[in-house]
C-alpha cells in the first residue's frame, strides 16, 4: 500500500447557473489534496476554497457517501463514476489520480436527465418509471402471508437479489451512446419477475414501466454493453433480456 501523500491537481468542471443557462467548463487549481480523501471530499475542499475567496461553490449531488444511495453521479475523465470499475463516485479515492493531473468533471449527459445546476441533474424520470410499476401491492388487511413462508428456488432468489442491487444512479444511461435506461428498467422488472410475490402484477408492471421509459425520452438498447461495464453494482445484461421476454409475454396476453 502506498504511503499517504498530498497532490496538486487541475480541475476542469462544468458550470451552469440553471437549467436554461448556457454552461461551460471552468478551470480551478487545487493544492494539497490528500490521496486518502474521497473524490467528494476533494470537491468539498474545492468548495471551501471557493467560499473563502467569495466565489460560488460547485453544486453536486451526494447523500450517504457509502456507495448505496446512487446520488453521487459524476462523469469523470470521460467515464461514469471515474476511472475505477465497480465503484461509485463517493467511493472513488484521490489515490487514483497523479500529481499535476488535469481532471475533467461533468454531469450526466442525457435528454432524460436535464441539468439543474452545475453537476446536478434531474433524475426524477427514474422515479416516475418506478411509480409506474416498480413495486408489489400488498394486502395489509391483516390477512397477509409471511413472505418467508413462500418457497423460492435458490437460483431465482439469488438473481432477484442481484437485480435489486441496482441503486438507480443512472450510470447506465450516461454511458450509453443511445441514452438507454434498459439496464435500470430491466433490473427493476427482474427483481419482481423472478419472485412469486411479483408475478400477480407482472403483466401490468412491465407494460407500464416500458411505456413510461419511452415517454421520458430514453433511447433504445443496441446491445453495446457499456452499461454493464460502468454499472457500479455490476448489474447484468441478462436483466434486459429478461425484461424483453416479460414484455413480449405481456404484449400477447
Amino acid at each position: 500500500m502506498s504511503a499517504k501523500k498530498n497532490i496538486n491537481i487541475n480541475l476542469k468542471i462544468w458550470r451552469q447557473k440553471n437549467a436554461s443557462a448556457k454552461g461551460k467548463m471552468e478551470t480551478y487549481k487545487l493544492d494539497n489534496v490528500s490521496t486518502d480523501s474521497s473524490f467528494l471530499e476533494m470537491l468539498d475542499q474545492l468548495n471551501e476554497q471557493l467560499v473563502n475567496t467569495q466565489n460560488e461553490p460547485v453544486a453536486f449531488d451526494h447523500d450517504c457517501r457509502e456507495g448505496i444511495c446512487g446520488m453521487c453521479s459524476l462523469y469523470i475523465n470521460g467515464r461514469a463514476h471515474g476511472p475505477d470499475t465497480g465503484t461509485t463516485t463517493c467511493q472513488l479515492h484521490m489515490r487514483k489520480f497523479k500529481d499535476g493531473e488535469t481532471i475533467f468533471i461533468e454531469p450526466w449527459r442525457s435528454k432524460a436527465f436535464p441539468v439543474v445546476k452545475d453537476l446536478v441533474v434531474d433524475r426524477s424520470s427514474f422515479d416516475r418509471i418506478q411509480q409506474a410499476g416498480g413495486f408489489v401491492s400488498v394486502n395489509t388487511s391483516g390477512n397477509t402471508i409471511d413472505a418467508n413462508a413462500t418457497p423460492i428456488n435458490k437460483s431465482d432468489a439469488d438473481k432477484a437479489f442481484e437485480a435489486a442491487a441496482c441503486i438507480g444512479c443512472g450510470a447506465c444511461v450516461a454511458t450509453c451512446k443511445n441514452g438507454s435506461a434498459m439496464l435500470f428498467v430491466g433490473a427493476k422488472v427482474s427483481q419482481y419477475a423472478l419472485l412469486p410475490q411479483g408475478k400477480i402484477e407482472a403483466t401490468d408492471r412491465v407494460l407500464n414501466m416500458v411505456r413510461q421509459m419511452d415517454e421520458e425520452g430514453f433511447g433504445n438498447c443496441t446491445n453495446t454493453g457499456a452499461c454493464e461495464v460502468e454499472c457500479p453494482k455490476g448489474i447484468s445484461l441478462e436483466n434486459i433480456a429478461r425484461m424483453n421476454r416479460e414484455y413480449l409475454k405481456a404484449s400477447v396476453v
